[in-house]
């Protein structure tokens, strides 16, 4: 941003920052209707799926009328989850019953383009989890579908309608960070990644995240997410990715490495250096940016700005709620922090009383009851799930690798 391009941001948001980056949009809080009840179908519906039938049974209008999965085990989990609602062992079934105006996709990632092609195909509304795909060439099939479908199409790359993100995004556009100097991000859980059976078939079908000709390890299942944060507030997509990993903790016979390690380029030099492991939880899961006048933590239910001793007052701070980290102080990033300091209630606002999850649904039902565009889109998706490809790939073959977003 130019000196000339900051002078005239600040002053289209005179009054200071406060009222652009602590009044959230209301589409957060659910400042919509729909004309009648939307009946929506999940596909899919494993530990991620049943996450999002809870979440959308949070969501005024909307019914979960239909469930689908080819584990029969699965189907009868999910169908307890959703009262009322008629099971389907195929999508095809769910479809061609008529019962459905919007399908939620969360089967594993190597499935998602027969499965969301075919629903784009019949005109329902469709949210598809995200990583968007398993190949590019997969990304390159469901976008066209997406392009040509009748319904409104969202993808689940969660921070674009995460309230949090979308307040710390107007920070990072302004002067409180300045000039971008670096960014990170990690992912850390201990947790094996296995699902139990005691049925060797089921047991290859569920745990399909091991296998490395169906999954595209740490960096495309988990890294894709935060990589997505990153093209988001840049408006930039890196260009080459280095990264090296291996299996240091679980020695059960598996190849997909539990730990990683990756450095994103972009063309200017700009880096995003990138970690993650099942080895170890400490930090969880955050994105660092690194600014001349402040550093921005996001941890997706919360959010941190850190400011720099010489950057200059701007007026939102008389709103900010602090915290202490050690030797640093972080103003804690609060959606509706105005309003709630005028109550007294500031501090009740810190952190979000949702997972990222729900704010993603809900800005698709938005745009599904406002026949407008959501917040993540098919074409965003298939671009940070190449780059979270050729980072699993650098990070397997140990070798540099150019990213090509061409066409995409």
């Amino acid at each position: 941003m130019t000196e000339i391009d900051r002078r005239d941001f600040l002053t289209r948001t005179a009054g200071g920052l406060a009222a652009m980056a602590l009044v959230p949009e209301m589409k957060a809080f659910g400042g919509f209707s729909l004309n009648e009840t939307l009946r929506v179908g999940v596909v899919g519906v494993g530990r991620q799926g049943r996450e999002i039938m809870g979440e959308l049974g949070k969501i005024a209008g909307v019914s979960v009328v239909g469930v689908c999965d080819v584990d029969e085990r699965r189907l009868k989990s999910g169908l307890r989850r959703a009262s009322g609602a008629t099971g389907y062992a195929t999508v095809g079934e769910m479809l061609s019953s008529g019962t459905v105006d919007a399908v939620a996709v969360a089967t594993p990632t190597h499935t998602h383009r027969e499965v969301a092609v075919e629903c784009m195909g019949s005109g329902v509304h469709v949210y598809l989890e995200c990583p968007l795909a398993h190949t590019r060439e997969d990304c390159i099939a469901i976008s066209e579908a997406a392009r040509s479908s009748k319904g409104v199409v969202a993808a689940g790359l969660q921070g674009r309608s995460n309230p949090v993100y979308k307040l710390a995004r107007g920070f990072f556009r302004s002067d409180s960070v300045r000039d971008l100097i670096s960014m990170r991000a990690q992912n850390n859980r201990k947790t094996t990644w296995i699902t139990p059976s005691n049925d060797p078939v089921r047991r290859e079908a569920l745990n399909w995240k091991l296998d490395p000709a169906r999954s595209n390890g740490l960096a495309g299942e988990w890294g894709t997410q935060q990589f997505d944060v990153f093209h988001w507030y840049t408006g930039r997509y890196p260009v080459r990715v280095h990264g090296n990993g291996g299996v240091r903790f679980y020695e059960d016979g598996r190849t997909v490495h539990d730990t990683i390690a990756c450095s994103l380029i972009y063309e200017d030099g700009a880096t995003i250096g990138y970690d993650a492991t099942l080895a170890n939880s400490y930090g969880g899961r955050h994105e660092k940016f690194f600014g001349s006048n402040a550093a921005i933590k996001l941890g997706w239910s919360h959010g941190w700005l850190f400011k720099e001793s010489d950057a200059p007052t701007q007026g939102w701070e008389v709103y900010a709620n602090r915290q202490q980290f050690h030797n640093d102080e972080g103003i804690t990033l609060i959606a509706g922090a105005t309003k709630l300091a005028e109550q007294g209630k500031l501090k009740e606002g810190v952190g979000l009383p949702n997972p990222s999850v729900f704010y993603a649904l809900e800005d698709w039902i938005v745009s599904i009851a406002e026949k407008g565009t959501p917040a993540c889109t098919i074409a965003e998706a298939a671009r940070a799930t190449v780059v979270g490809i050729a980072a699993n790939q650098a990070i397997v073959t140990g070798k540099g690798v150019d990213i090509d977003l061409a066409g995409l």
